[in-house]
């Protein structure tokens, strides 16, 4: 087990889930149809990736490398990528114009894709059965 992948983990879903209710419940009147599904989208990778990163590190010793750089990579990743799809989605609502992060996005998918890209290696890599 690995108490720092669990932590983020763990911190990801429970925040997923607040940002879930609010987004159903306080938002539903906000936010227009496609900007309601942009935030839900943030939230759903949210909480894959935190329960991704839970079960990872309940398995931690299992691996024979160390999980630390993909996970931290994954971590990074989803906060930009989520994080940024809350705020563009918000920007209407809080009159404030944050198109600025529109690149900030990709970027966070492209860190998520390197994370697990990373992992996936480390994998094929282990000559440990």
């Amino acid at each position: 087990m690995n108490k720092k992948i669990l932590i983020s983990g763990i911190s990801l879903i429970i925040i997923a889930i607040i940002l879930g209710a609010f987004g159903a419940h306080a938002l539903k009147e906000v936010l227009s149809e496609a900007k309601l599904k942009s935030f839900e989208t943030g939230v759903r990778y949210q909480m894959y990736h935190g329960l991704a990163l839970f079960i990872l590190g309940l398995n931690a010793d299992r691996f024979s490398f160390s999980l630390k750089l993909a996970t931290s990579i994954i971590f990074i990743g989803v906060l930009l990528f989520s994080i940024s799809i809350y705020f563009l989605a918000l920007q209407e609502s809080l009159q404030m114009s944050l198109k600025f992060l529109g690149p900030i996005t990709p970027l966070g998918g492209l860190l998520m894709i390197t994370g697990w890209t990373i992992l996936l290696i480390n994998v094929i890599k282990n000559k440990a059965s």
